[in-house]
């Protein structure tokens, strides 16, 4: 039986795919809320990881020492930038994730991490600093099957980050160091986890909002989280029809 885990921050985030799925809780979980359920054959576990990197890398790791994955699936709400092509309600798939603010201040400005030449991974050929790689195959195809499906949907890189973007200043800023469509605070943190354990990884995020001077008057969270666990409950079925081990 091949086994596919999503993971997502918050419970907002996976509570439409856990009535979906018919999933049901998992025990074993410790402090990390899990739920389980059988999809065409595949095992699916949803983990509530909570908020930021740290809580999403420790959560990753468990998860991929205790189930060993044949896939990795991050998912939640994000912010747009600006000239990505989307608006609120749009679908954004990653084609590579970015640790957008993790790097130098200097006097002459901020550096990223090859300025220190300590990379996070350094393995089968690649020394990365900020840049983390996802599989392309897998995010051409959810992007494929999101469009075919209806939704607007973009492929890009995302940038995650400690401290959200409260102004366009602050978007512009992130867009000067790395190119990005999508703002978040998890994403990089599970791509080098699973990057580290030889995992293929997904990201998929509803846009609630786009990266401006802070208005929550002009977010619309339920309708993100609405459209990307609607997309996922139907492209989870074709990943466990396409994921390795499924009968």
């Amino acid at each position: 039986m091949s086994r596919i885990i999503v993971t997502a921050s918050t419970r907002m985030e996976l509570s439409e795919l856990l009535v979906a799925t018919s999933a049901s809780a998992l025990p074993g979980g410790g402090h990390l809320p899990l739920h389980r359920a059988d999809l065409r054959g595949a095992e699916i576990i949803f983990a509530l990881t909570g908020l930021g990197k740290v809580n999403a890398a420790s959560a990753a790791t468990l998860l991929c020492e205790r189930y060993a994955p044949d896939l990795m699936v991050n998912t939640g709400c994000g912010g747009a930038f600006a000239g990505s092509g989307l608006t609120v309600g749009d679908l954004a798939v990653a084609d590579s994730e970015c640790l957008a603010d993790e790097g130098v201040q200097t006097p002459t400005g901020w550096r990223g991490l090859d300025l220190i030449g300590i990379p996070v991974y350094e393995g089968r050929g690649e020394r990365l600093f900020n840049r983390i790689p996802l599989d392309l195959e897998v995010a051409r195809r959810a992007l494929d099957c999101a469009m075919t499906g209806g939704f607007k949907a973009v492929m890009g890189p995302f940038l995650t980050v400690s401290t959200c973007s409260g102004t366009a200043r602050q978007g512009e800023e992130l867009l000067r160091r790395f190119p990005g469509v999508c703002e978040n605070m998890e994403g990089a943190a599970v791509a080098q986890v699973a990057l580290m354990y030889g995992i293929p990884c997904l990201e998929v995020r509803g846009i609630s909002n786009m990266v401006e001077d802070r208005d929550l008057s002009r977010w619309e969270l339920k309708r993100a989280l609405g459209e990307v666990q609607r997309f996922l409950a139907g492209h989870l079925e074709q990943l466990a029809d396409k994921t390795p081990g499924t009968p």
